[in-house]
């Protein structure tokens, strides 16, 4: 018995406990208390803030102060819901039980997964030592996404190089997005002819559906951006700055020479995740596609970036998943047929400059689901506005509430 096991004392219990209180668990913790009112739920999440991160890719492109992303958590937890302010550190699904890191133990009837993902900086040797310095950036870190565009705005000439990781990523089109708008700022300033672009990606294409695929090329095209598919960013040398990639194919190494690097890290499940009984062979939480209930915890269910369900890890996708989980964990505990269905809907808003965006949306089979009555292909500034002021006000007044 380990000394964290040795100090735990008697388990506090909950009806249901929600791991995570991100956009995932907040959202179903509203939906729960509107559906079957204060029956003991608890949420299990350390931090104080809550960031809406779809912003960030706009704050890197200097069109907003990343402090309009940041809430105090306690003001989104719904009342009657209790706030376990600690880390989850292993959960024992066959015990029904999560264990903190203080040593407490919390224990549960029904156990509903959110605890997003982590994003592995340390993947990618010389990344962590690199961030913030010489020209090396990302947007997915509230701490560093300014220095996106301290760097988009320094840079006036030479090599701006761009990757995506050959792992699941919050926002699969996050890294693209900010190759444009930096390259629209390049022309804003009049210096893009002597930058040379790059967007390095692991990916075997710039998108999965075909049809925002063919309409993202010919913006790469008009752009003059350079693609660099199956390639793996695996190592940084910041005070030479200099990128190395391995080509998923071949295994062959190429060096890239930069002058501005923007990194989208490499991401998994959470540690505590992979180590459990929860995991499927790649560490997510394994669950059905359709009903989102553990296979083979009846008890458990998962929704979000943590889950294996395939297809985009997108908030979007979180709207949808989540009025599902919460119609059959009612289902579950009234002995019912789980009936409710998740098509595998997701959304990526395709910035492709300040004032354009086309707005994908598909499903598992990887169809369009357009929600709009015109092509969602095309590029449109009214598409930019939805995502730019419209997307944030549903995002804290509607979905954080469990509305939508």
């Amino acid at each position: 018995m380990s000394a964290q096991e040795k100090m735990a004392g008697p388990r506090e219990h909950h009806k249901i406990v929600i791991v995570g209180g991100g956009t995932a668990g907040i959202s179903v913790a509203h939906r729960l208390m509107r559906a079957i009112g204060q029956v003991g739920i608890a949420i299990i999440e350390p931090s104080s803030k809550h960031y809406y991160q779809p912003l960030w890719t706009l704050v890197g492109a200097g069109i907003c102060p990343k402090e309009e992303s940041e809430r105090d958590e306690y003001s989104l937890i719904p009342t009657g819901v209790k706030w376990i302010k600690n880390h989850v550190t292993d959960v024992k699904p066959g015990e029904n039980y999560v264990r903190l890191q203080s040593g407490e133990e919390i224990s549960y009837d029904y156990l509903v997964m959110a605890p997003g993902l982590q994003i592995d900086w340390h993947n990618v040797k010389g990344l962590p030592e690199a961030l913030g310095k010489n020209g090396v950036c990302s947007n997915y870190s509230y701490a560093l996404v300014h220095k996106t565009w301290e760097f988009i705005t320094r840079l006036n000439n030479g090599t701006a190089l761009f990757t995506q990781p050959n792992t699941p990523v919050k926002c699969g089109g996050a890294p693209q997005k900010i190759a444009y708008l930096a390259e629209d700022h390049f022309v804003i300033r009049g210096v893009r002819d002597k930058i040379n672009m790059i967007f390095a990606s692991a990916n075997p294409s710039i998108f999965s559906v075909k049809k925002y695929a063919t309409s993202l090329t010919k913006v790469l095209e008009r752009k003059n951006i350079e693609t660099m598919f199956r390639q793996d960013l695996t190592e940084i040398d910041g005070e030479a700055k200099r990128a190395t990639f391995q080509n998923l194919d071949s295994g062959e190494t190429t060096v890239i020479n930069y002058d501005l690097l923007h990194v989208t890290p490499p991401m998994s499940a959470p540690d505590f995740i992979k180590k459990s009984e929860l995991a499927d062979s790649a560490g997510w939480v394994d669950v059905n596609k359709n009903s989102l209930q553990h296979n083979r915890f009846d008890n458990v269910f998962a929704l979000g970036d943590c889950s294996n369900l395939p297809t985009s890890k997108t908030g979007a996708a979180i709207r949808k998943q989540s009025p599902i989980v919460v119609a059959n964990l009612i289902s579950q505990m009234r002995h019912e047929p789980l009936n409710a269905q998740y098509n595998g809907y997701t959304s990526c808003p395709l910035v492709t400059g300040y004032n354009s965006l086309i707005l994908a949306e598909f499903d598992y089979d990887l169809n369009p689901q357009e929600s709009f009555p015109f092509d969602q292909s095309e590029e449109r500034y009214s598409m930019y506005i939805f995502k730019k002021d419209i997307l944030p006000q549903m995002y804290w007044h509607g979905m954080m509430k469990g509305l939508m």
